[in-house]
């Protein structure tokens, strides 16, 4: 089976409890350090066996093989890489049933990586999340004090609009966030506003 890795926590000496996002499920798993084995990190795709273990509940991670990614070994793009993947597992580890979208989102994301800012790419996945759970707001409408929003707007974490004189924060065209939301394309966003959204975002899903 095949899955991206969103958290790694060691554990006694080398060894690792794995997170790994799957076609329809979050699997933890437990990794034994070993000198065969090639290293993982945050944000990698892997291919990889589960054994059942008779003494814990959590199951052995076996026969891992690194799906490499074309971008691999640029490192600025790994970064952001994971720290976008790094976002998932707070967000997700508590849910019983993920079914295969975060999966798909993950998938379709890695392939357009590399061919774009990779920030616009993380925020078009993100704003397809957001209406995925039911949770975008394309209402003009500030979240603090509950009236309309004139001009530009100021996002705040989950993306939620606000007046600026409400947050004082960093505000973002409103034609642009509506090709945001209806078309899930960033083309109408400036730089700066890229950066700005892709902080907020780092703030928690």
């Amino acid at each position: 089976m095949q899955g991206y890795i969103i958290n790694l926590n060691k554990v006694k000496e080398e060894d690792l409890i794995v997170s790994i996002l799957s076609d329809a499920n979050l699997e933890t798993l437990y990794r034994f350090y070993g000198a065969r084995h090639g290293t993982i990190n945050m944000g990698f795709k892997i291919d990889y066996e589960i054994e059942p273990s008779s003494k814990s509940t959590i199951g052995r991670l076996k026969d891992v093989i690194h799906i490499g990614y074309t971008w691999i070994n640029d490192y600025k793009l790994l970064r952001l890489w994971q720290d976008f993947t790094g976002l998932f597992y707070k967000h997700l580890k508590d849910s019983e049933d993920i079914g295969s979208f975060y999966f798909e989102l993950f998938e379709n994301a890695s392939t357009q990586w590399n061919k774009q800012n990779p920030k616009r790419v993380a925020i078009e996945a993100y704003v397809k999340l957001l209406e995925h759970e039911g949770r975008l707001h394309k209402e003009h409408y500030c979240f603090l004090c509950s009236k309309e929003i004139q001009g530009d707007i100021s996002l705040i974490r989950a993306y939620l609009p606000t007046h600026f004189n409400c947050t004082h924060t960093y505000g973002i065209k409103r034609s642009a966030l509506d090709e945001l939301y209806t078309n899930k394309s960033t083309l109408f966003l400036n730089d700066k506003e890229v950066d700005r959204l892709w902080n907020v975002m780092m703030e928690g899903l």
